[in-house]
């Protein structure tokens, strides 16, 4: 699965130049004259907006930087930061492996988020390196994360980026299916089809189609059936069924499992697809750094709240999860300018704009709601910009202000 569900779907900075100083006065005239393109122009209009663009640390194109509103997906970026900030760039993810005295696997999820189709198969390969030959059923411990655990902003649709979050998850708790008259089959050669995914797949429609799989004990069964397939294909046995619930006290820890990826290398495809599963994952593991305790949505909100006030001592704001789902979510323009002056020095991790090399920026998109945060190129140098508009606009209104801003 090297490709993940984006958000919606259903990588040192250049010298400044001779000349910023000039293009810094020319900013500074007063917005909506001759100095600043339309699309700017258009952005003072809103009273739902704002924008705020800095040039060697002040400011030069401002629009109701102060006030707080919706900042969809943008959000992501705050949570990449508190991952950081956290664990660093080169951090693994762990997920333990037990076995019982009746030969049952146990699996103890700790929130890797990236436990995709092909780090299973690592996973197989790490339990057999370690002499696991056969299991007597398979055990799945989800019970990191509390029982009551829903992201704010999840809806019940079909659609990836409304995936169920837990602490035991393959592939982003989704599967990618083709169906063709009443055949269903996999669309991807690394994932088999199992029968929680055949079942999805003969509910959906004709063609290819990516659907989450709705609710948390379907998704960590689904592990369950994954696991079981990946296992049976690096040469273990496999008997019996599954169990869902913690892990014996008794059970042996057999083999201990480090995500191949970083976590930077996690947050580059995250903050390109805008991966809302991988960014909740990340905002609910902060309550519990750790990974020796028990998660809740309240935890999270306090440490990534703690978090945000600790860094930027800012007051007015809220935080309801990682991604941008929830409407309840508020930042303002300066407070997101401030988060991108922080992510500087991760700014290679930023999606670059299609089309125009020296905007790298993080959209952020709800029914009402369009935002662009990140950096633009200006005089040679990476300086940063937030827009967050709150009003139904234009979808394409966002990358012309990048661009103009660039110019």
């Amino acid at each position: 699965m090297s490709t993940p569900p984006s958000a919606r779907q259903s990588l040192n900075p250049p010298r400044r130049g001779p000349w910023r100083g000039g293009l810094l006065a020319l900013l500074l005239l007063p917005l909506g004259g001759p100095a600043l393109a339309d699309a700017v122009s258009q952005v003072r209009g809103f009273a739902k907006a704002g924008l705020l663009v800095q040039e060697g640390g002040q400011a030069v194109v401002s629009h109701n930087p102060d006030i707080v509103l919706a900042p969809a997906s943008t959000m992501k970026v705050l949570t990449a930061l508190a991952a950081i900030s956290t664990w660093g760039r080169d951090y693994h993810f762990e997920t333990e492996f037990y076995q019982d005295g009746q030969g049952t696997l146990w699996v103890k999820g700790r929130a890797d988020p990236y436990l995709v189709s092909e780090e299973l198969d690592r996973v197989a390969a790490g339990l057999k390196a370690a002499g696991v030959t056969r299991v007597a059923g398979i055990g799945l411990d989800d019970t990191y994360f509390d029982q009551d655990v829903e992201i704010a902003g999840r809806s019940a649709t079909d659609n990836p980026y409304d995936a169920p979050v837990t602490a035991l998850a393959a592939n982003f708790n989704t599967v990618n299916l083709v169906k063709s008259g009443a055949s269903v089959a996999s669309a991807e050669p690394q994932t088999p089809l199992t029968d929680t995914a055949r079942r999805f797949g003969q509910l959906g429609g004709a063609g290819t189609q990516r659907v989450n799989l709705k609710q948390r004990p379907t998704a960590v069964g689904y592990f369950g059936e994954l696991l079981a397939a990946k296992l049976a294909a690096n040469g273990i046995a496999v008997s019996g069924g599954q169990r869902l619930g913690a892990v014996p006290s008794g059970a042996r820890l057999v083999y201990r499992h480090k995500n191949s990826r970083t976590l930077a290398d996690m947050l580059v495809p995250t903050l390109k697809y805008s991966n809302n599963f991988v960014a909740n994952s990340l905002f609910l593991r902060m309550a519990d750094p750790q990974g020796k305790g028990r998660v809740s949505v309240a935890g999270a909100q306090r440490a990534m709240t703690e978090f945000a006030r600790g860094k930027f001592h800012w007051t007015g704001f809220k935080i309801e999860d990682g991604a941008g789902l929830s409407r309840g979510n508020r930042l303002s323009a300066r407070q997101l300018v401030e988060v991108m002056q922080a992510f500087a020095p991760n700014r290679d991790l930023m999606p670059t704009q299609e089309g125009n090399a020296n905007i790298r920026a993080k959209t952020g998109t709800l029914t009402g709601v369009s935002a662009y945060a990140g950096y633009v190129r200006r005089g040679g140098a990476w300086e940063p910009f937030a827009l967050l508009i709150n009003q139904p606009v234009d979808a394409g209104l966002r990358r012309r202000v990048a661009a103009e801003l660039v110019r």
